[in-house]
């Protein structure tokens, strides 16, 4: 199988590095809370049960189930949530924590899927154009904070790894010049 600490190189290189280029220590604390999410909703440091599912359908509206399962099937909220409470500072934890009750305040949870979808795109925007005009030192906006972490959680996860992306267990052939089909998924690291 996939190296844990190799998948989450290959991410933070497809990302850009934007957020995740760090420390050791870093890279630890992502392995970390892989290990620690499991299946079951419950609260996770400052959020609930409820904060935990909305932020699985924020990434499952990012990443639905297409031929490949979903965020929500990689348990990317929880993910979320451990991230935020382990590894963000006070400040990035307050405009998330803002983020949700936003999400919430917007009645997302019971909204349709083409609703969220708008909603989440709407908000796609607005980061867009805060992002591209905020001065330096400003803090993030908090949908660029929950879009990082949903694909970030996605793409290290078992199911991202291994479903989403192409996998092939290593020692195998090198080939310098693989061709490429539209639509194919991308390969993922080997160990």
């Amino acid at each position: 199988m996939i190296n844990r600490r190799e998948a989450i190189k290959q991410v933070t290189a497809m990302l850009g590095g934007v957020v995740f280029v760090g420390s050791g220590d870093l890279l630890t604390a992502i392995e970390h809370a892989h290990a620690r999410v499991t299946a079951a909703r419950k609260q996770i440091g400052s959020f609930t049960a409820q904060d935990v599912a909305l932020l699985d359908e924020v990434a499952d509206t990012i990443l639905p189930e297409t031929k490949t399962p979903g965020a929500k099937a990689a348990h990317t909220g929880a993910f979320m949530a451990l991230m935020v409470t382990d590894t963000y500072d006070d400040k990035q934890q307050a405009i998330f924590r803002d983020g949700v009750k936003k999400l919430n305040d917007a009645s997302f949870m019971t909204a349709t899927p083409a609703q969220r979808l708008a909603q989440l795109e709407q908000l796609d925007r607005e980061q867009k154009a805060y992002m591209d005009t905020r001065p330096d030192g400003a803090p993030p906006h908090f949908f660029r904070l929950m879009k990082e972490l949903a694909l970030f959680g996605y793409f290290t996860s078992e199911i991202g790894c291994t479903q989403a992306m192409r996998y092939r267990e290593t020692p195998g052939r090198f080939d310098p010049c693989v061709p490429y089909t539209p639509g194919e998924t991308t390969w993922a690291g080997h160990a």
